[in-house]
């Protein structure tokens, strides 16, 4: 029976020299269930949220003029290594999945834009060599996974303009965030984070255009006191020779990281 309905709306799209089709919310658990899918050679943008797919086809490398490719909220645990070699993809959207890692040469994206994996269990062991080989990035979500670290790799990432690493257990940011001189937004709440790296201070992140985030940090006592002012006062603050002078001593003092929170088992119950 749904694979008859999905057929008559693969067929509907074909016969109209459709370029997007929009399959939320059907309860497809495989995409063969879906005949002719991957034939449809003009699709834009495929929506393909709020189903219970477990993992994605290598033939979904096929839609060579795909631009925008939904799968939030699925149960995906898989990703074909395939899907980096699709031309034309500039949105891709795997939020709200089960992904634990990232297939290798994930980072060859050709034109890819934004990138959201919010919602996963993914972690910096998680990503692959080339990752930040992905130059044409403007936005990248890592929200709500379990990074501790962020590599310094990040600093390749030249066109990002927005970054979310919110709610994860990070525990120090690198010197080499401060060369993503693009950057407009920058969400790094809910973290393990005392201390930012003086070099953040290179970037633009004040005023009416731009969002920096950093509430549920246990900051140490100078940062969360500017936090209290105002994220100006915070970037005067770690732009002065005082505070480059404190993170020194700090880092050479090698303080022990503040312990998780237990927030995970609260993701996982949102995860289905």
């Amino acid at each position: 029976m749904m694979s008859s309905k999905l057929r008559k709306i693969v067929e509907e799209v074909r016969e109209h020299n459709g370029t997007e089709i929009d399959l939320i919310d059907r309860g497809i658990s495989d995409l063969t269930e879906v005949p002719g899918l991957f034939q449809l050679s003009l699709l834009t943008r495929v929506t393909l949220s709020h189903n219970k797919l477990q993992f994605i086809p290598a033939a979904i490398a096929d839609l060579q003029n795909l631009e925008n490719l939904n799968l939030f909220n699925n149960q995906i645990e898989d990703v074909p290594t395939s899907i980096c070699q699709m031309p034309k993809l500039r949105i891709l959207n795997l939020a709200l999945n089960r992904l634990s890692s990232l297939p290798r040469g994930f980072g060859a994206f050709p034109a890819l834009e934004v990138l959201d994996l919010t919602y996963n269990n993914l972690s910096e062991q998680s990503l692959p060599s080339n990752f930040f080989c992905l130059e044409t990035l403007r936005a990248l979500y890592l929200a709500d996974n379990d990074f501790e670290v962020v590599p310094p790799g990040i600093s390749k990432l030249k066109n990002l303009q927005i970054l979310v690493l919110r709610d994860n257990d990070i525990i120090a940011l690198p010197a080499e965030i401060g060369d993503l001189v693009r950057l407009k937004e920058l969400h790094i709440q809910g973290n393990r984070l005392t201390v930012l790296p003086p070099e953040l201070g290179n970037l633009d992140l004040v005023g009416t255009k731009q969002v920096f985030k950093g509430e549920h940090n246990p900051w140490v006592p100078p940062i969360a006191d500017q936090f209290q002012v105002g994220v100006s006062h915070v970037f005067e603050y770690i732009r002065s020779d005082t505070y480059k002078y404190l993170y020194g001593r700090h880092m050479q003092a090698n303080a022990p990281p503040p312990p998780k929170t237990n927030d995970k088992a609260k993701k996982q119950s949102r995860k289905r």
